[in-house]
Parts: structure tokens; C-alpha cells; sequence
């Protein structure tokens, strides 16, 4: 089906519920996960519910199985000094249609776009702003895997 580069590019939130007890401010982070792949965004402090990252992850896609299903998963947490972080809840992105279209056509983009973020009890709270781009390209030799890095100047 795709193989290639799954690039995401992780804007920010906005509406997320929790409450940190201790501080009163939450400090939201994101997991970002494509199957056994994970990437981990940084901090954001003392932003509260409503937090920007703009970074971007990359990850490496290498699947021939034509009928796979594709997810992006976002799981957003609380990051806490004393005990252990809290979930905030997370949002599921299928992005089989994205890479299949990259695959056909060497690239495929979707602008930044607005998810709902899931709570535990499968109610919604709040939204996360994520751009994503599939490339096609050669399985690279050397197995290097590829991370995330952050944007130093972004406009939106």
C-alpha cells in the first residue's frame, strides 16, 4: 500500500479538561503513536487548556498490506511532578486514505484540521489541531529512524 514518510505536524488544543489540583494549572504534553512507532511532545507549561506545541513527528510508514487500517493516535496527559500523569483523553486520526493517496500520487497533504478529544467515559472535551503529510519514498538502507523536531518559526 505506502511506503514512505508520515509527517505530523502538531499545532495545539483547545477546551481540555482536567484540573490539577496542586498547581491549578494543567501542563498538557502529547504521545503521538502510529502503531509500535511513539513520538512525545514537550510541555507545555503553564498553558493550561488551551496549549500550543507546533512540532512536528515523523514517522516511518512501510506497509504492502492493501486493505490495513492506518491510525494516528493522540494521547494528551497532564504532566505532573509528585504523582503520576494525568489523561486528559486522546483523539484517533485514520490515515489510510492519506497514505494511499501518497503512495499514488508521491505526496498527499491535509492542512491543519481540528480533532475531538475523547475522555475516558467516551464523552468529548475539547479539540487538538493537527496537520498531516504522507511522502512516498524508498524504505531507507541504514534503518535510521526518524523523530520529531520542533518548528523554530511557523506562521499560521
Amino acid at each position: 500500500m505506502g511506503k514512505g514518510v508520515l509527517e505530523v505536524h502538531l499545532v495545539d488544543a483547545k477546551g481540555l479538561s482536567g484540573n490539577d489540583f496542586l498547581a491549578g494549572k494543567i501542563d498538557p504534553y502529547v504521545i503521538v503513536q502510529y502503531r509500535s512507532q511513539e513520538r512525545k511532545s514537550s510541555v507545555a507549561r503553564d498553558q493550561g487548556r488551551n496549549p500550543c506545541w507546533n512540532e512536528v513527528f515523523k514517522f516511518q510508514i512501510n506497509s504492502s498490506a492493501s486493505n490495513a487500517q492506518h491510525k494516528l493516535i493522540l494521547r494528551i496527559l497532564d504532566h505532573d511532578h509528585f504523582s503520576s500523569d494525568d489523561f486528559l483523553g486522546e483523539a484517533t486520526i485514520d490515515v489510510t486514505d492519506m497514505i494511499s493517496l501518497g503512495a499514488e500520487r508521491g505526496t498527499y497533504h491535509q492542512s491543519a484540521a481540528r480533532h475531538s478529544v475523547v475522555l475516558p467515559d467516551q464523552t468529548y472535551h475539547g479539540e487538538i489541531k493537527v496537520g498531516i503529510t504522507f511522502t512516498a519514498s524508498q524504505v531507507q538502507e541504514d534503518g535510521e529512524e526518524i523523530g520529531g523536531w520542533r518548528h523554530r518559526s511557523f506562521n499560521q
